[in-house]
């Protein structure tokens, strides 16, 4: 079947964050929104399909989740990553961000250092400090355009108590995806300390050829009895208004505690839209992801090649997520700056780099899930932009 990404979609009007949110975030509606992390693609056809066959039943009761939530996941992760997982190792979540968060309160004290990596996803932070735990910093390091780990800070964090990992792998927003002998030297350091470690794998769909994601915790048993899998259809299928994603935990004593909160708090039900859809796109969405992806692909060449030409900015070519890391640093503006000539100059809104924490100064990161007209048009604004200076 063909896919149609080329076609346009007006989302203004329809209560979407990355529309009808410009004048709050950047003081006005005219710029193109490239800054949160959905797509401007529609959702696929069999899932929507999928919800209009719920909703013809005209009754939205009480529900329960069926076991094709579970199959469907765990038939999904053996075809894309070659991981043999167990049904009943899925635990529900409504969402990544609720699931970090509730780590920090099932697994850690007040008090207890939770490692990050930065420049990282920046709710990683608030997961952290809203609950008393206290943030340790292992930045990553630029080396050449590549974002790499600081293993040796990373041992040294490691060895002063800390007791938690939050893992971004792939990684927002440097678009790294972890190779397996650094993933398996962030596991040795964590087992040798005692750390859990909380793996964010929500863009692991989102890897592109020729490079593959390997989850941190088929790595090895002992890896992962002290590892947390975050996966989720949200960012790969465009769902993340049905708040619908899991938790793969095969330690069974760290997933009766997790368990236990999302039932403590009454959200283990979820909805009725984003288990039927989470079902469709696992079971369906093969053929549809690869086509996406072989279009995020033109998109990046195209950034790529169309930016570096301006020797002013530098992206950073994504092993994984359809964002782009932009080093501006050669503009010689601060954050302001930046922020205000993408906006007012540009017409581009985009996300600070300073938003993702120690690194990101400089830097600013595109989200190109977009059609290619409306990607070419915000970087001919740049480029134009870039010539008035």
């Amino acid at each position: 079947m063909t896919y149609n990404f080329d076609e346009p979609v007006d989302r203004q009007g329809t209560s979407c964050v990355k529309y009808d949110s410009r004048k709050d975030v950047f003081g006005t509606d005219s710029v193109i929104p490239m800054w949160v992390a959905d797509m401007d693609f529609k959702s696929p056809p069999f899932v929507i399909e999928a919800l209009r066959q719920r909703l013809d039943h005209e009754i939205l009761g009480y529900t329960i989740r069926r076991e094709e939530y579970f199959s469907s996941l765990r038939k999904w992760v053996e075809r894309r990553h070659s991981w043999e997982i167990n049904e009943d190792w899925i635990s529900f979540s409504p969402g990544i961000v609720p699931a970090l968060n509730i780590c920090t309160l099932a697994y850690t004290d007040r008090g207890d250092g939770i490692i990050i990596q930065p420049p990282v996803y920046f709710p990683f932070y608030n997961a952290v400090t809203d609950h008393g735990r206290r943030l340790v910093y292992n930045q990553l390091i630029e080396n050449d355009g590549k974002w790499e780990i600081d293993f040796g800070k990373l041992k040294k964090k490691a060895s002063e108590g800390a007791r938690m990992l939050f893992l971004c792998n792939p990684h927002n927003p440097v678009g790294r995806s972890w190779t397996k002998h650094e993933m398996e030297t962030i596991a040795g350091i964590c087992a040798d300390n005692n750390i859990l470690i909380i793996s964010d794998e929500i863009h692991s769909d989102l890897v592109l050829p020729p490079y593959r994601h390997t989850p941190l915790a088929c790595l090895s048993p002992d890896i992962a009895d002290i590892t947390l899998t975050c996966m989720a259809p949200s960012k790969t299928f465009n769902l993340a208004g049905l708040s619908t994603s899991s938790m793969i935990i095969s330690n069974p004593e760290l997933k009766k505690k997790f368990d236990s909160i999302i039932e403590s708090l009454h959200i283990s039900g979820g909805n009725i839209f984003g288990t039927e859809a989470s079902i469709a796109a696992y079971t369906h969405g093969d053929e549809w992801l690869d086509s996406m992806l072989d279009y995020i692909n033109i998109n990046v060449e195209y950034v790529v090649k169309e930016l570096q030409e301006t020797k002013l900015i530098r992206p950073v070519p994504p092993e994984a997520t359809y964002m782009i890391w932009l080093d501006c640093r050669e503009m010689g503006m601060d954050t302001g700056e930046l922020n205000k000539f993408f906006i007012y100059k540009a017409g581009v809104g985009m996300s600070k780099g300073t938003v993702f924490g120690p690194g990101g100064e400089g830097f600013m990161r595109m989200n190109i899930a977009c059609p290619l007209d409306t990607l070419k048009r915000a970087i001919d604004n740049i480029k134009n932009a870039l010539l008035k200076l």
